[in-house]
C-alpha cells in the first residue's frame, strides 16, 4: 500500500472519535453512540493488541480533545493559556489512555477466542463469550476506574447518552455503567454484522456465516431483557407523595468577583429575579455555588442577613453556596438557612484537583498559591434537614460522583440539590455537558434532583430522568443569562432505594477483576507454552 494511502487509512480511525463526540453536547446526535465505536471493535477482532491499542488511542484522543474544547474558555477568566492548553491536552491524552487499554484488552480476548481447537477451528462459544460478556464488562470496568482513580474523572460515560435520550431505566439497576454496557453490546453487534458481510472466512470462525445471525438475535434479546427487568425496579412516580415548591435562581455573576463600582448592586439583581417566585411562596429558594461570596463567608453575619432578606421576600428557606473558614482552613460550602434564622452547613467532600487544591499543597504550602480558588479542605458527607425533609447536597463536580450520591441516598436523602458555578467556562458547551451528568444521578438513586447553575443549566430532574430545564423564549437552554424559575417537585418515598443504591458498583468491579485475572492467566500460559515448557 502506498505511504500516502496508508496515512489516509490511519486518519480513518479518527472518525469513530468524531462520531462519538457528536453524540454529546453541543451536537447531541444521540443515535451516533449506537454505532460510533463499531469500526474500532471490528478492528480489535482482526488486528494485534498493539495495533488495536494505537488506533483506539487515536480515536479516543480525538473524542476527548473535542469533548474538552470548553477548557480554553477559562483563559478569559485569568487562566494562563500555556497551562490551560497543556492541561487540555494532558487530560485528553489521559482519558484516551482508557480507550487504548480497552483496545489492547479486547484484542487479547479476541486472540484467545480465535485460538483453534483440536479440529483446527475456533470454538464459536468463545466468540459469544467475548461479545456478550468480555467486551461490555471491559469497557464499563475501565469507565469505573476512570471515574474513581486518583479522585476520578467521571465525565461522559457512554451510558450518559441513552439516559438523556429517554432510555434511562437500567441506570436504577446498574448505574450509568449498565447503560454503557448496552451501548457497547449494540456497537459490537454492528461490528459483527460488518464482519459477516466482509470476508467472514478471515475472522477465524468457520461457522460465522452459518451461525452469525444467532449473535445478532441474542443481542437484541439481551437488550430487551435488560430494559424489561430494569423497568420493574425503576422508581415509579405515584403523584400522591409529598411535594415541595422550589424557586431556582440563576444569577449569572462573574466567576471572580470584583469591587467595581459599575457592577449592579446584587440586592437589586436578586429583587428583580425573585419578584415572580415570591408570589408562589416557595418552600425552598436555591442559589448557585459561590452565591454567598458577594456577601461574605457562608457562616458569617453578612450571608445570614442576605438569606434572611430572601426569606422575608419569599417565605422560604434558602440554600446557597459560598466559602467559609474554620480553624485556619478554607472550605467550599453550601448553607441551608431556615426561615427561623438558623443555618446548617455542608462542606464539599469531593474537591477538584488543580482547581480547589494542588496535590501536596498542605505539606508544601507555596503550592497553595497556584490553586485558582484557594487551597480548600474536604468536609464530611452529611444530609441537611429542611423541616423534616432530608436533602443531599452536591457542589459542582460532586454531581458526577455516583458513589457519593448513593451514599447520600443511603443516609435518607429524599431529594438531591446540585449547585454549581460553571461561569469559569462561560460561553462554551461545558454547562450543557455538565447538566447531562446530573440526569444519570437522579435515575441511579431514584431521587428527584434540583439543579442550579450560576450561568446554567438550571432546572429539575425527576427520578425517571424527565427534565424541566430553564429555557428562553426560543425554547433553548438558558445559559450565560440571569433568570429564575419555580417548580413543584415530588419527593422520593422514605423507603425506596434503587438496586443501584443498595449494591452499587460491586458486581461490575467483581466481573471486571475476574476478566483481568483470566486474561493474565491466559497470557501466562501462552508465554509458558511458547518457551517449550509443558502446561498441564
Amino acid at each position: 500500500m502506498p505511504d500516502k494511502l496508508k496515512k489516509t487509512f490511519v486518519l480513518f480511525w479518527c472518525v469513530p472519535g468524531f462520531l462519538l463526540w457528536a453524540a454529546f453536547p453541543p451536537m447531541g446526535e444521540k443515535m451516533d453512540v449506537l454505532f460510533a465505536l463499531a469500526p474500532l471493535m471490528w478492528l480489535s477482532r482482526r488486528a494485534s493488541a498493539e495495533v488495536s491499542s494505537r488506533r483506539w488511542f487515536l480515536s479516543g484522543f480525538v473524542f476527548w480533545f473535542a469533548t474538552l474544547s470548553w477548557m480554553p474558555a477559562i483563559v478569559k477568566n485569568g487562566g494562563p493559556w500555556p497551562l490551560v492548553v497543556l492541561g487540555w491536552g494532558a487530560l485528553a491524552a489521559y482519558s484516551a489512555a482508557y480507550f487504548a487499554a480497552y483496545g489492547w484488552l479486547s484484542a487479547k480476548f479476541w486472540a484467545w477466542a480465535r485460538t483453534p481447537g483440536s479440529d483446527g477451528t475456533a470454538a464459536y462459544w468463545k466468540r459469544l463469550l467475548v461479545i456478550f460478556i468480555a467486551e461490555p464488562v471491559l469497557w464499563c470496568g475501565l469507565e469505573l476506574v476512570r471515574s474513581r482513580f486518583a479522585g476520578g474523572f467521571a465525565w461522559n460515560q457512554l451510558g450518559v447518552v441513552p439516559v438523556n435520550a429517554g432510555f434511562a431505566s437500567p441506570a436504577a439497576l446498574g448505574g450509568v455503567y449498565l447503560l454503557s454496557a448496552v451501548v457497547v453490546l449494540i456497537n459490537g453487534t454492528v461490528a459483527g454484522i460488518a464482519e459477516r458481510v466482509w470476508k467472514p472466512a478471515d475472522s477465524g470462525f468457520s461457522s460465522l456465516r452459518r451461525w452469525g445471525g444467532v449473535e445478532t438475535v441474542l443481542a437484541f434479546v439481551m437488550v430487551w431483557i435488560v430494559f424489561s427487568v430494569s423497568s420493574h425496579f425503576a422508581p415509579v412516580r405515584s403523584g400522591e407523595g409529598k411535594h415541595i415548591k422550589v424557586a431556582l435562581v440563576q444569577r449569572n455573576f462573574p466567576c471572580v468577583f470584583n469591587s467595581s463600582a459599575e457592577r449592579e448592586n446584587p440586592l437589586t439583581v436578586y429583587a428583580r429575579l425573585l419578584e415572580n417566585p415570591a408570589y408562589l411562596r416557595p418552600d425552598l429558594v436555591v442559589l448557585p455555588e459561590s452565591a454567598m461570596c458577594e456577601f461574605g463567608p457562608a457562616d458569617q453575619q453578612g450571608a445570614v442577613n442576605f438569606a434572611s432578606w430572601i426569606t422575608e421576600k419569599t417565605g422560604g428557606a434558602v440554600l446557597a453556596g459560598g466559602t467559609r473558614y474554620h480553624d485556619g482552613r478554607e472550605y467550599n460550602s453550601a448553607a441551608l438557612y431556615s426561615a427561623g434564622g438558623g443555618y446548617q452547613v455542608y462542606d464539599k467532600v469531593h474537591l477538584v484537583p488543580f482547581g480547589e487544591f494542588i496535590p501536596g499543597d498542605k505539606w508544601i504550602t507555596p503550592l497553595q498559591k497556584l490553586a485558582p480558588v484557594g487551597s480548600c479542605t474536604p468536609g464530611e458527607l452529611k444530609v441537611l434537614d429542611l423541616d423534616g425533609v432530608k436533602l443531599g447536597v452536591a457542589i459542582c463536580f460532586e454531581d458526577t460522583d455516583s458513589a457519593q450520591m448513593r451514599r447520600l441516598a443511603g443516609m435518607g436523602a429524599r431529594m438531591l440539590v446540585f449547585i454549581t458555578n460553571d461561569s469559569w467556562f462561560s460561553h462554551s458547551n461545558e454547562a450543557e455537558q455538565h447538566a447531562w451528568q446530573a440526569v444519570a444521578r437522579a435515575v441511579e438513586t431514584g431521587l428527584p434532583v434540583v439543579r442550579v447553575g450560576n450561568s446554567g443549566v438550571t432546572g429539575t430532574i425527576l427520578s425517571d430522568g424527565a427534565v424541566n430545564w430553564l429555557v428562553g423564549a426560543d425554547r433553548r437552554l438558558l445559559v450565560d443569562k440571569s433568570a429564575a424559575m419555580c417548580d413543584r417537585v415530588e419527593l422520593a418515598s422514605a423507603a425506596s432505594p434503587t438496586v443501584y443504591v443498595r449494591y452499587g458498583d460491586v458486581p461490575l468491579a467483581a466481573a471486571f477483576s475476574v476478566l483481568l485475572i483470566l486474561i493474565s492467566v491466559v497470557g501466562f500460559r501462552n508465554r509458558i507454552s511458547a518457551s517449550g515448557i509443558a502446561v498441564a
